[in-house]
């Protein structure tokens, strides 16, 4: 074998690798997560959990993860607009979230990440009592770019966003229920 069919190999491997991770790259640009857990508990206790930010060190799956992580509430806890800061990982995670909606069963959130990647996800929680327990489902949206898109396929990212977000629906269950 000489040199040119080596390096046109190493290339047409090359070229398939990226097209097809452009193949895939492109079933994510829209990723959705539905995740749910039961807590047994009445619907106001688990519903305040999760409205009034303040309580979100509590659950938090990022907490968790980095228990040095600083947070700040903005706004009025428990009220459209209110924003839970934070920044982990010694300034290498950086965000906010903040309440968008809030109805009855129903408390929506969008996301503004600066760190370690720009992104813009909303979490939209619903909570369904039934008799001693409640319910609550998570439904975790996030658009993207190809480019952004072509990485959380290299790196798996839409499997460990789903492994984060029922964490965080465990831990909610485990703080509410003690």
């Amino acid at each position: 074998m000489n040199l040119k069919m080596i390096l046109t190999g190493i290339a047409i491997a090359l070229v398939a690798f990226i097209g097809f991770g452009l193949f895939k790259a492109s079933q994510l640009t829209n990723i959705h997560i539905t995740k749910e857990v039961t807590v047994n508990s009445d619907k106001q206790t688990v519903y305040d959990m999760v409205k009034y930010l303040n309580n979100f060190p509590k659950w938090s799956p990022f907490k968790a993860a980095d228990p040095d992580q600083k947070h700040e509430v903005k706004g009025t806890d428990g009220t459209i607009g209110a924003q839970f800061h934070w920044d982990g990982n010694g300034g290498k995670d950086i965000g906010y979230q903040e309440i968008v909606k809030i109805e009855p069963n129903f408390i929506g959130m969008k996301c503004d990440i600066q760190k370690p990647f720009v992104a813009h996800p909303t979490f939209d929680y619903t909570f369904v009592e039934n008799g001693n327990n409640v319910t609550v489902k998570q439904d975790f949206k996030l658009e993207s770019g190809l480019v952004d898109s072509f990485f959380m396929w290299l790196f798996g990212a839409k499997a460990d966003m789903a492994k984060m977000n029922q964490q965080g629906l465990d831990l909610l269950k485990k703080a509410v229920e003690g």
